[in-house]
């Protein structure tokens, strides 16, 4: 109906309520009857209304009756009574899953941990998902195809062009558990991607659509990005949610805090998106050379620490190049004390930017190149739109990825997410990804061999 709405020169009606959602999308419909909407002014009635409908009401005020005073909303996901807004995230978050799932996938590349998790994200809606081996089986089965993102081959791509299949890749969300994908923990947000992947800049990617579009919001429609700021602030939610320590040793005075988080060195985003620093080490060595009187605050990254992915830096480099190796620490509070943040793609600059926090980036994450960053990698030259925070943010975070409720099940808003991670509910781990895991761990000086089988 909405698009209705845009190219109708004219609405007519009885009583039905989409008179009423032709008021919201800007026109005056005509009624024959006496629906709830008519009578205010803001409809043209061809019936006698009640004489006691006498006011001339702007339509924010016939909303405000109609969908805030006169109604009683309830929270699917707390299980409690809230306002409209609420359930407007709830039924858009729904209502996306429905519209985007309801035909089914063809899954290729989704590893057999991943697929419990997945199917919940994606399975929920009627559509079934069929998981494939072979390629060519998928692109001819006649639903859409979704591939983990780092394992599109382009012997899928071709195949999907020539059956005119959409191709989609999936990947981890943003904000997405407590615990690392590394150690089988499931996620509660993935992203779905018809264009390209958010981590390759090489591409053009529906991220970076969302982003360049978000600039030109209106201030109103950016309102709930900057209250998931404050959220996030609050909360110290974070991507993994992992806690830790968060002291530092002193300071010495005149010296500014630069926070250098380390990353996989094998990660796709590192892959894809570094430029002359591919490695910590380099990454370390280029922080020193641009702060060289700084007190530079090293944090490994906790799939490295835990002894699960490429990484590692030589105690005698860590010991030549930073002033302090913050092990098992907490990123939240490490950002509290930094006056800077240098890094090539980590999330944890997205993170930073929430909190106010100087970034450097040395390669093209997907933040970088709006005007929000010191950009010293190359950023693609398609990057010119300049939006602000609120809208990187409300394209990253809420336009972007996928949610799942781990209590309920159901599709749900950023927001519930941001509930559900800050206070642990519904987070607990499958007993069997758990014995997986800790075979993972014993097995972790293995770890080329166990990251080559996934």
């Amino acid at each position: 109906p909405w698009r209705l709405f845009e190219h109708a020169r004219a609405v007519y009606t009885v009583s039905s309520q989409l008179g009423f959602e032709a008021i919201l999308a800007g026109h005056k419909p005509v009624t024959f009857g006496t629906p709830f909407y008519a009578g205010w002014g803001l409809t043209d009635d061809r019936r006698p209304v009640p004489e006691r409908r006498g006011r001339r009401l702007t339509r924010a005020q016939l909303v405000a009756a109609a969908l805030i005073l006169y109604p009683a909303w309830y929270d699917p996901y707390r299980d409690r009574l809230c306002p409209v807004e609420d359930v407007l995230g709830a039924l858009e978050a729904q209502a996306r899953a429905w519209r985007e799932d309801r035909k089914g996938y063809a899954a290729v590349g989704i590893h057999a941990w991943k697929r419990t998790h997945h199917t919940a994200f994606f399975g929920g809606q009627g559509g079934r998902i069929g998981y494939f081996e072979n390629v060519e089986k998928a692109a001819t089965d006649g639903r859409p195809v979704q591939v983990w993102a780092n394992r599109e081959s382009p012997e899928l791509g071709r195949a999907c062009e020539r059956t005119g299949r959409a191709l989609l890749r999936v990947e981890d969300g943003f904000l997405r558990s407590r615990g690392l994908g590394a150690e089988l923990v499931p996620p509660l947000s993935l992203v779905q991607d018809d264009l390209g992947i958010y981590y390759d800049p090489a591409r053009d990617s529906r991220l970076e659509r969302l982003i360049a579009d978000a600039a030109t919001l209106a201030h109103a429609r950016l309102l709930r990005a900057e209250r998931l700021i404050e959220a996030l602030r609050r909360t110290h939610v974070t991507k993994y949610n992992l806690g830790g320590e968060g002291t530092l040793p002193e300071i010495p005075a005149g010296r500014q805090v630069i926070l250098v988080p380390g990353q996989v060195e094998d990660d796709a985003s590192v892959l894809f998106g570094a430029d002359e620093a591919t490695t910590n080490v380099e990454l370390l060595r280029t922080a020193r050379r641009l702060h060289p009187r700084g007190f530079l605050v090293y944090k490994p990254h906790p799939d490295v620490e835990a002894g699960l992915r490429d990484g590692a830096v030589p105690i005698e480099t860590l010991v030549d190049l930073a002033d302090h190796v913050a092990t098992d620490a907490d990123p939240v509070a490490l950002l509290e004390r930094a006056d800077r943040v240098v890094t090539v793609t980590s999330t944890l600059g997205f993170e930073a930017m929430l909190r106010g926090v100087p970034v450097t980036t040395l390669g093209a994450p997907f933040y970088a190149g709006w005007g929000l960053t010191n950009d010293l990698g190359r950023i693609p030259a398609r990057r010119t739109a300049r939006p602000s925070l609120a809208a990187l943010v409300h394209a990253t975070l809420i336009a972007y990825p996928r949610y799942h409720d781990p209590v309920t099940a159901l599709p749900c808003p950023v927001e519930v997410v941001v509930d559900r991670l800050s206070r642990g509910d519904g987070l607990s781990q499958p007993p069997r990804l758990r014995l997986l895991a800790k075979l993972q761990g014993w097995l972790s000086g293995y770890g080329w061999r166990w990251w080559k089988s996934r």
